[in-house]
């Protein structure tokens, strides 16, 4: 076997899906590297990484650095040096390619770019908590076309038109491509819109005061092993390939920069020594770590709790024993689904429609009316005015010839004063976004919207409860009987798939996860949406609509984070098509007031 001495260093990249290291000699030369997706199971990929060294070189002595978003716990733990990723990066820049002026890394859950200019420090820039530019955000929408992300860049390259796709979220992506699949539209131009999506991510989000300028290296999982995204963002940049520098092993250049800057004083371990010290730390207990408070203490505490709730009920009759004259229509046209409400004189609910709208929501409320029409008792009594409301606000109003379009956040507080006069603040959380509204002495005085991040919003439970294996409404079960609910914090909704897979491996349960999600989407909403630093400006009189409160647990976890008593109706998912039919209704009388004065 060839000699390459006695010294070697090792870097280990450990990100959130993948595991990488490079061996350099004594001469800082690039030896030997590799690179797994270790799917949570960390180490286990990072003792396949080690038996493939010990397979080439033997039993070696090596001098090692960890680096990247999972790398700090294992420095910690084996007490072996650790170094920020993106400085490791930067090392290579520095020491290997002192052409490059721009850096771009593109990781499974993070997004990175550097600016390097003679005589001033680079400057780092990081794409923070949202998955928008990254691998992550490829392993989705690849997901949704059901197609290993292996094949995504070879369907990339057949595409003849760009659509355009939500870049800022993975989750309002999914919306766009969703209904791009229901539209029948080429999977090739879907593949290549989202390579043009996630460019123009990353561009826009990291280069603000910045221009990209040659000679540029791009670098990570994502660009190595998808070149058609290399070339949008050089099209995007308006770059040529002679504009990069690409080194040999593009993947792997953060464990590089690791073992490049590895301390020359630093003491050598060997392979097998390595080894035990990474099983020996991997194998302590986790069990009740990242753990928060349950909900509830008990079944019969939650059953006191749920009986003694702030419910209020909005009266229900059928539509042939209603003993009224007019009826009211009321349209939520969501981004995702549609809800429709007819109400009588005494805002009595007569009928009610919940549906996706799959891609199209013309037709999916044509269903619902036809629903309502389909009963023989519609023919009693007319629809003497209708309001439309939502995302599709303007559309539905047009194709149904509706009297009236109401603002969204309007239609909403319309409902919230109708159960409490009082009402001080508004919470919606529908499936992908999150509505906001103070009100000071029955005066709207501030809306906020999470227009750019889904992390509040239902979706959130949903979508991982699927993914477990479980229903919405039996995950949601589970979450009031959790012990020990794990910590998941207040993270993008993409990136938590991570953090779940690792409440799994710590042993937490599917009840555990599911209050752990519950207490995030509060948390995101108040937290990270709303920038709440003092809940006493949410005031006394707190009003929740939207489906994500039919669930227990997240009713309750607002309830634990403000302190206050909730209000709450028996149809929070419809509160926007009646808060529409009460503003029709309104208007109705308005008129009818004027015709006999």
């Amino acid at each position: 076997m060839k000699s390459y001495g006695d010294i070697y260093k090792l870097g280990i990249d450990i990100g959130s899906t993948t595991a990488k290291f490079a061996l350099l000699n004594g001469q800082d030369e690039l030896l030997f590297s590799n690179y797994l997706r270790h799917n949570t199971k960390i180490t286990e990929t990072l003792n396949d990484l080690l038996a493939s060294i010990r397979r080439k070189f033997g039993e070696i002595r090596l001098k090692v650095q960890f680096t990247g978003s999972a790398g700090m716990g294992f420095a910690e733990r084996t007490k072996l040096p650790f170094i920020q990723e993106v400085i490791a990066a930067g090392e290579v820049v520095k020491k290997k390619f002192s052409d490059v002026k721009t850096l771009v890394d593109i990781g499974g859950e993070d997004s990175k770019m550097i600016f390097f200019e003679e005589g001033k420090a680079p400057d780092i820039r990081m794409n923070g908590s949202c998955a928008g530019g990254t691998g992550a955000f490829i392993d989705q929408m690849a997901s949704l076309l059901n197609i290993p992300v292996q094949q995504f860049n070879e369907l990339s390259k057949k595409s003849k038109k760009v659509y355009t796709i939500a870049s800022r979220c993975g989750v309002f992506a999914k919306t766009d491509v969703q209904n791009m699949l229901a539209r029948k539209i080429d999977p090739a131009d879907i593949a290549k819109s989202v390579f043009h999506a996630m460019a123009i991510q990353v561009i826009n989000t990291l280069s603000r005061g910045y221009d990209v300028v040659p000679k540029v290296m791009l670098i990570g999982g994502p660009f190595t092993f998808l070149p058609e995204l290399q070339k949008v963002f050089l099209e995007l940049l308006h770059l040529q390939e002679t504009d990069l520098i690409t080194p040999e092993t593009p993947a792997i250049i953060p464990a590089y920069g690791a073992a490049l800057s590895i301390d020359s004083y630093l003491a050598s371990v060997s392979l097998s020594d390595l080894k035990k010290s990474i099983d020996t730390t991997s194998n302590q207990s986790f069990t009740l770590n990242n753990r928060l408070k349950p909900l509830f203490e008990s079944a019969k505490a939650f059953d006191r709790w749920n009986r003694q709730k702030i419910k209020t009920e909005i009266h229900t009759t059928p539509l042939e024993k209603y003993s009224g004259k007019n009826l009211f229509l009321g349209i939520d046209s969501g981004s995702t689904t549609s809800k429709i409400v007819v109400t009588g004189d005494h805002d009595e609910l007569l009928f009610s429609f919940y549906s996706n709208n799959k891609g199209n929501p013309i037709e999916t409320i044509k269903t619902g009316l036809r629903q309502f029409y389909e009963n023989p008792a519609s023919e009693k009594f007319p629809i003497v005015y209708s309001a439309a409301t939502g995302y599709g606000e303007d559309l539905i109003k047009a194709s149904f010839d509706l009297n009236l379009g109401v603002v969204e956040t309007i239609a909403h507080f319309r409902a919230a004063k109708h159960f409490n006069k009082d009402v001080s603040f508004v919470m919606d959380i529908g499936g992908q976004d999150m509505k906001a509204i103070f009100v000071d002495s029955g005066i709207v005085t501030r809306i906020e919207l999470n227009e750019s991040c889904s992390a509040g919003c239902g979706s959130f439970i949903e979508t991982f409860g699927k993914t477990l294996g479980f229903e919405v409404a039996e995950f949601a079960t589970m979450a009031t009987q959790s012990k020990y609910p794990y910590d998941l914090g207040t993270r993008c909704t993409v990136f938590m798939n991570s953090k779940v897979k690792q409440a799994l491996k710590e042993n937490a349960s599917v009840g555990d996860i599911s209050a752990g999600l519950s207490i995030s989407i509060i948390k995101n909403a108040l937290y990270k949406v709303l920038k709440i630093n003092d809940v006493s400006a949410l005031g006394e009189n707190i009003v929740v609509q939207g489906g994500a409160f039919k669930n227990p647990a997240v009713l309750k976890a607002l309830e634990d984070h403000t302190g206050r008593k909730i209000t709450i109706s028996n149809i929070p998912e419809l509160m926007g098509a009646f808060g529409a039919a009460l503003v029709a209704k309104e208007h109705f009388l308005i008129q009818e007031n004027n015709r006999y004065n």
